[in-house]
């Protein structure tokens, strides 16, 4: 009878012990919130000691996740999260695969970290070249073929990556050699303020939370003045965008990134209500149709000079916005080796894009407005 007891004792010590446990566990889980706002890809809790990173849309039409604990030294891990990848943070060393990454680090102090990168010349900012001209940052290959050689030799504490689907053969190598992966989605997000937010995700990459929220609550606020400017204007100027490329005229769909520039910068674009976040594809004669008499032509694709493009298709001269020179194109700023400031730095800065925006379609909202990112095609 005795040993009857005893064991009834063991057996409710461990049942309230386990208990105990799961509750310890819902209350770590309930102590925090999701810190991000606007992106859809990325969720961030933080607790005591360590944050939970979620990637939710590594890429689109993603139906996996990724995880990821981010541990300060010292700190304890509850069991339930043993079961995701652990990043000992701040990081010390890393590798980045996308230009967008680059104005994060430098943004939060933390660039000197960067130690390799996926073709350098695409890198435009002219502290980052100045390591990369030093030697400090290594070439690593391409992003569809890593040189997992040079990989391993860096042995960064994490490489930040992206893939387009869940079959990324070179990734897996580098896991299964040791490394630590992460996935960055920021490249899916369509929101403006969205893509932006991934600051966040550097920020918990470097303990560095904080100083983010206040990064990006400053892009918020400047964002959403500029936008309120914006929104009180009653005439909205017609614009068409993109241009030929094999025959095809490749533009912006009506819920894509820079689509949503337009709108929110007040202009009228002609294909705002096409459904889709990514290109349309139209022939020319559908395109001038609807856009002959445009008032603004808007990201001419890669040229810098309305003499390229009627070199390049004399008929781009029938649009009114050609004849007018309403012609406005990224393409003129680039780095030292060519890669294009606009695809590095304006996901990270959209209060600058919208700005410039409301600048060329609305100039009199912004007197004396210096553009950032466009310049008036000569």
């Amino acid at each position: 009878m005795k040993k009857l007891y005893y064991l009834l004792f063991v057996s409710l010590s461990v049942l309230f012990s386990c208990k105990k446990e799961v509750q310890s566990q819902k209350a770590i889980a309930q102590e925090s919130t999701n810190t991000v706002k606007y992106a859809k890809g990325l969720e961030i809790y933080n607790y005591q000691g360590y944050s939970v990173v979620k990637i939710t849309q590594p890429w689109p039409g993603a139906k996996e996740s990724y995880t990821y604990i981010m541990q300060q030294e010292g700190a304890s891990i509850p069991d339930s999260l043993k079961q995701f990848t652990t990043i000992p943070v701040p990081l010390k060393s890393v590798v980045v695969t996308s230009t967008t990454h680059i104005p994060s680090l430098e943004i939060l102090g933390v660039e000197n970290t960067l130690t390799g990168f996926p073709g350098l010349d695409y890198i435009s900012s002219v502290n980052t070249r100045k390591r990369i001209d030093g030697g400090k940052v290594k070439e690593v290959g391409k992003n569809e073929s890593l040189n997992t050689e040079v990989l391993i030799d860096l042995s960064p504490d994490a490489v930040v990556a992206f893939s387009i689907s869940s079959v990324n053969k070179t990734l897996t190598a580098l896991e299964q050699s040791g490394l630590k992966v992460i996935y960055n989605g920021d490249w899916t997000e369509q929101s403006p303020l969205g893509k932006a937010e991934w600051i966040k995700f550097f920020g918990a990459l470097y303990c560095k939370e904080a100083k983010a929220n206040e990064l990006f609550a400053k892009i918020e606020n400047d964002y959403n003045a500029a936008l309120k400017l914006a929104q009180k204007v009653n005439n909205k100027p017609t614009v068409v965008a993109g241009a030929l490329y094999e025959n095809q005229w490749y533009m912006p769909q009506g819920g894509s990134w820079a689509a949503l520039f337009l709108k929110d910068a007040g202009a009228n674009y002609l294909w705002a209500d096409s459904e889709g976040t990514g290109s349309l594809n139209l022939s020319f004669e559908t395109v001038l149709e609807k856009a002959q008499d445009a008032d603004f032509w808007i990201g001419p694709s890669q040229f810098t000079s309305l003499k390229e493009m009627a070199d390049a298709n004399p008929h781009y001269s029938h649009f009114k916005s050609f004849q007018n020179q309403a012609v406005y194109s990224f393409s003129t700023k680039k780095g030292a080796t060519g890669g294009l400031l606009y695809y590095e730095l304006a996901p990270n800065r959209p209060d600058l894009v919208l700005k410039d925006l409301i600048s060329i379609l609305h100039p009199e909202l912004l007197p004396g407005y210096e553009l950032q990112f466009f310049e008036k095609l000569k």
